[in-house]
């Protein structure tokens, strides 16, 4: 990464959230009579990071792919900064698109074009841009995700998996967009590699104001890079939160997901006071409950035993009783003690005028 870039925007603060930019309404996405997306709804705001999670064939990137226009729904609507994809006539569409950018999985770069091509593409597509000023920008996206100007000659096939998705991103800035999609950004990367993408991202969300939707089934990355995620399951998104919001939702997919041994740990992550609203109170009202019930069962069962002891005449029965009672250490064992030992006690002084005659 631009060490220039990252130093310059290190105490910018990111862009402030605003209005929603990507509105996708009451989405249905069949393909044949597979159902992909149904009802499904969603919010983008300005400035946000929002991750999309989901087990695969969930339609992640199904839906980021009609969000760019490039797929239509089946029924329901998509808006994009404004504009709805269905009623957008041919020229609106293309101006459109040059206001998002897009990273594919494994970085889709031409095989048959160098480094420098790929990330000229977008710009010589628009066909108003000079050779020139187009090779300016070209080494200033270079730069910008911390690549030398030298590589821009190599073909994609000479470059390692992080350097090929190093310039997947810098073909997907080069028209400066608004919106920047991002398909399994670290995926493939080793772990120093991975978190040195996931800074670059950073910087670049704050250099550039970018919204970005990001797909990944990375749960550090997810939980350094969100500022929102949607969870997809059952063709829907079941919730649209901040991690901690999310992650307390009472679902299977979630549970397993965001509370088994590699999402415990990557939550550590989180600060503290975020951290702590990632302990589900349900869980411990399930504890309460079952603690409550053993309770009540254990009360019963010595109140029965208890209750059977009506006569303390060689006290064997109470005895038995309290054997029970001192082993159980719940309240309601302590109470059940307390009142046969007021039985023994009393029931001791009613013999004694007996034994006198």
């Amino acid at each position: 990464m631009s060490t220039t870039l990252a130093t310059a925007v290190r105490h910018q603060p990111p862009p402030l959230i605003a209005e929603p930019v990507i509105e996708v309404r009451d989405l249905t996405k069949r393909y044949g009579s597979m159902v992909i997306h149904e009802h499904l709804n969603l919010e983008v705001r300005c400035g946000e990071i929002v991750v999309l999670l989901g087990g695969s064939g969930s339609g992640k990137t199904t839906l980021v792919r009609q969000m760019l226009g490039l797929e239509s729904p089946t029924s329901g609507t998509i808006r994009v900064l404004g504009e709805e994809w269905a009623r957008m006539d041919e020229e609106t569409a293309k101006m459109l698109r040059t206001r998002s950018g897009m990273m594919f999985q494994q970085g889709a770069l031409f095989s048959s074009l160098t480094v420098y091509d790929n990330i000229a593409q977008p710009f010589r597509e628009l066909g108003k841009i000079p050779e020139d000023l187009i090779r300016e920008f070209v080494m200033l996206k270079l730069e910008m995700v911390g690549l030398s100007c030298k590589h821009a000659s190599k073909m994609p096939s000479a470059l390692s998996g992080g350097m090929v998705k190093r310039v997947g991103i810098a073909r997907a800035i080069a028209l400066e967009p608004e919106l920047l999609f991002l398909d399994e950004p670290t995926a493939g990367l080793d772990p120093k590699a991975s978190d040195e993408f996931v800074d670059l991202i950073a910087t670049l969300h704050r250099a550039l104001g970018l919204t970005v939707v990001l797909v990944t089934h990375d749960l550090d990355t997810m939980v350094a890079l969100s500022t929102r995620i949607a969870v997809l399951a059952e063709h829907r998104v079941l919730v649209a939160a901040p991690v901690e919001e999310a992650c307390a939702v009472d679902h299977p997919f979630i549970r397993e997901y965001f509370l088994g041994r590699r999402g415990r740990r990557a939550l550590q992550a989180l600060p503290a006071d975020r951290r702590a609203s990632c302990r589900r109170p349900r869980s411990k009202t399930r504890r309460s409950r079952s603690t409550n019930s053993s309770t009540s069962s254990a009360s019963r069962g010595l109140k029965a035993e208890a209750a059977k002891t009506k006569e303390p005449a060689d006290g064997k029965q109470i005895t038995r009783v309290l054997d029970r009672a001192v082993h159980d250490r719940s309240g309601a064992g302590h109470r059940v003690r307390r009142v046969l030992l007021q039985r023994r006690s009393h029931g001791a002084r009613a013999v004694r005028p007996d034994r006198a005659h």
